[in-house]
């Protein structure tokens, strides 16, 4: 298929893991993309950054960077986001400026780029915006709340900007991953990972392609009435 044909899209994270997934499968359906990551990326046909998605004007830069190369943004992946990873902890064992730090990179650098990005979507009467969660958020693992509450707020974000933009066109959805094989999967506690694993119906962990065909479909003209939805991709561990 070729979808995106005429198309330009934007995605975060997508040095590896589903970022790259998605990037690349849009490219495969004609899309011209732009891809931003703190690591080089080495997807060909991709218009490159190597940035902190964290720091606004880096993201700024980005987003004028990426318009002027290749036209305005259609679709906007905003994958970015990360655990407390090896300084994840129990709550009550946690800190403040761990938190922070999870809140600004899986839920900020969101808010930021899409308010750079949707503005022109509005104007041009088109655009899709996919946000891309986590599970966790409706599971609650324990050693995650910090994580959990971040992407918890993106399904708050979604919803609020789907309402505002569906009358200009734009649609905004939530995709919400489970135990997929990724670098960030593998850096988690080995326990967490455990029950992750033994809790999925599916009894297997999915591959970066199989959330990248999911967002695929919500960020083509196929998905023009669906907005506002937190969609999961998790093997049953979870259902809405």
């Amino acid at each position: 298929m070729r979808r995106f044909e005429g198309r330009t899209a934007m995605v975060t994270g997508a040095a590896h893991g589903i970022g790259a997934g998605v990037a690349a499968r849009l490219i495969a359906e004609g899309a011209q993309v732009a891809a931003i990551d703190r690591e080089p990326i080495a997807i060909a046909g991709v218009f490159a950054v190597q940035g902190d998605c964290t720091d606004a004007t880096v993201l700024a830069d980005f987003a004028a960077a990426a318009e002027q190369r290749l036209g305005p943004v259609d679709v906007l992946v905003n994958n970015v986001g990360q655990s407390a990873r090896e300084r994840g902890s129990p709550f009550l064992e946690s800190h403040e400026e761990v938190w922070r730090f999870v809140l600004d990179v899986s839920l900020l650098t969101t808010m930021r780029l899409t308010r750079l990005v949707a503005p022109g979507m509005r104007e041009r009467g088109f655009g899709r915006v996919v946000n891309i969660s986590s599970d966790s958020a409706f599971v609650g693992d324990v050693g995650l709340a910090d994580y959990a509450t971040a992407k918890m707020g993106l399904v708050g974000f979604t919803r609020s900007l789907a309402r505002e933009l569906a009358p200009h066109g734009v649609t905004v959805n939530v995709v919400a991953p489970g135990a997929v094989r990724t670098r960030a999967h593998d850096r988690l506690p080995a326990e967490v990972i455990d029950r992750v694993r033994s809790a999925t119906p599916a009894g297997f962990v999915a591959e970066p392609e199989d959330v990248a065909g999911l967002v695929a479909y919500l960020a083509s003209p196929e998905a023009r009435f669906v907005t506002g939805q937190t969609i999961l991709i998790d093997g049953g561990r979870w259902m809405l």
